[in-house]
């Protein structure tokens, strides 16, 4: 039996809500998705909110991932620790609220979720990720465990890709909000992308006005970054799993564009 799991790069602001409320039950349904794990830490550009959080799952997602945004709402800390089906990164420090991974009863069995994030070119030092996942493993049973690398840097999601094949079901990478071609199975049987690329406005800097990212970088006195309006686009991947053994059989981009 296969399981199809669809995961789905960074929603950024509005547009990105705006664009899952209207693709994502549709685009599971034509996937013949199993299970849709969505990161949702730029719904609101810098953090999320519950009820963004509430959209996305209504919206058809099983489980809602963030990242080095995760706390950017303060309003989202109780739901954080109510809720087993949003996730900040694991390797935060402990006292942090809410949960780094957690295991799901699916028709298929266990399917284990796993958040971390990188620590290059990040503005602080989590904990290791490397170190930490071993130590999540050693209490894991399910024969499908899925992980997400939050990361600015290709070296790291890649080396998490290949310390954990033929270990976990699939790696994939997200932050950066530019999808990679390289989706694969790598040689022991784990799929993987470096980046899963983002949901929002598709004229844009990674979700953000054009001329306010051109101001940044040229030295400019600058403002609040705002999303971008216009069309959107939804980007991400497919995964196709085999339930028995956990390994994934196919790695396949999805890549909506209005």
């Amino acid at each position: 039996m296969e399981i199809r799991v669809l995961c789905v790069g960074d929603v950024v602001g509005a547009p990105g809500i705006e664009r899952v409320r209207r693709s994502l039950r549709k685009l599971k349904n034509s996937l013949g998705a199993d299970f849709v794990i969505v990161n949702g830490e730029n719904a609101s550009v810098v953090g999320i909110t519950p009820d963004q959080a509430e959209d996305i799952l209504d919206a058809g997602a099983d489980v809602v991932t963030l990242g080095n945004h995760s706390f950017g709402k303060r309003e989202i800390v109780r739901f954080l620790e109510d809720s087993d089906r949003i996730l900040r990164p694991a390797n935060y420090a402990p006292q942090a609220p809410g949960r780094g991974w957690a295991v799901y009863d699916t028709r298929f069995g266990e399917v284990a979720v796993i958040d971390l994030i990188g620590r290059c070119a990040m503005d602080y030092t989590p904990d290791n990720p490397f170190l930490l996942v071993e130590k999540i493993l050693k209490k894991i049973t399910a024969k499908i465990i899925l992980v997400e690398m939050h990361a600015e840097a290709t070296s790291e999601k890649l080396a998490m890709g290949y310390l954990l094949d033929g270990r976990v079901s699939a790696v994939w990478g997200t932050h950066t909000h530019v999808p990679t071609a390289d989706a694969r199975v790598f040689p022991k049987g784990t799929g993987y992308v470096t980046d899963l690329g983002m949901t929002g406005p598709r004229e844009s800097v990674l979700g953000i006005r054009p001329d306010l990212s051109i101001a940044k970088f040229r030295g400019d006195l600058t403002e609040r970054y705002r999303w971008a309006d216009g069309p959107t686009k939804l980007e991400g991947v497919l995964f196709t799993i085999d339930a028995s053994s956990g390994r994934c059989l196919r790695a396949e981009r999805i890549d909506q564009w209005d």
